[in-house]
């Protein structure tokens, strides 16, 4: 007689069933809150990124001595240490003082997922795969990043300044709408995608079933 079959428990999945609505955020002067120890690059980089776009920023650097207090008056809160009694515990102080609160790898407790940022001059581009799979949603970053260099950067600037001059010397909007649009024929972004062999057989196997229909 074989050994009884263990009963695996299912866990429900923490992410939202129709993924999360893409938003950006007017952070200036805002109270925002980071939780996470000095050497932790997660707070490093987003401590970075909150004051970049002018927000009030508050560091926590010993998430131990974490106070009610230091978060009930915020507006968004990002914590980044794998500790799930303290994540519990922003969760429900978010509840109560209503503020974002942003869990790193925790979306059981947060309710705000961060996306990939690329960055080049004044063009942000966000990409979020939705929690699902944020290995791809770096290889995408990485990707775009490649080709929005600073050549990129200095050709939006150009258009920037292009904008800036045709409201000077066009009183018309139709003419300055035209003039820009013009100005950027000949760009484009070539976007290729490969896969890894697992998948690659996969498909190969479903061909058959989805030729049949």
């Amino acid at each position: 007689m074989g050994a009884p079959m263990r009963t695996v428990e299912r866990v429900a999945d923490p992410l939202p069933p129709h993924g999360f609505f893409p938003v950006s955020l007017n952070l200036v002067g805002r109270k925002c809150v980071v939780i996470g120890e000095p050497g932790d690059r997660e707070a490093v980089e987003k401590d970075a990124a909150l004051r970049e776009v002018d927000a009030d920023v508050r560091w926590i650097t010993n998430p131990a001595e974490l106070r009610d207090e230091d978060v009930a008056d915020a507006f968004f809160v990002i914590s980044t240490p794998q500790d799930e009694a303290l994540s519990a515990r922003l969760r429900a102080l978010a509840d109560r003082h209503k503020f974002l609160f942003c869990a790193i790898d925790q979306p059981l407790h947060g309710f705000v997922a961060m996306q990939a940022i690329v960055r080049a001059g004044p063009v942000k581009i966000g990409i979020s795969t939705g929690g699902v799979a944020p290995r791809v949603g770096k290889i995408i970053k990485e990707a775009l990043q490649h080709v929005m260099d600073a050549k990129f950067a200095r050709f939006i600037e150009c258009l920037g300044t292009q904008k800036v001059r045709g409201r000077t010397t066009m009183s018309e909007r139709a003419d300055r709408r035209a003039a820009i649009i013009g100005a950027t024929d000949g760009f484009a972004l070539d976007v290729r995608a490969s896969y890894p062999e697992w998948y690659e057989d996969e498909v190969r196997a479903q061909l058959p079933a989805i030729e049949e229909r």
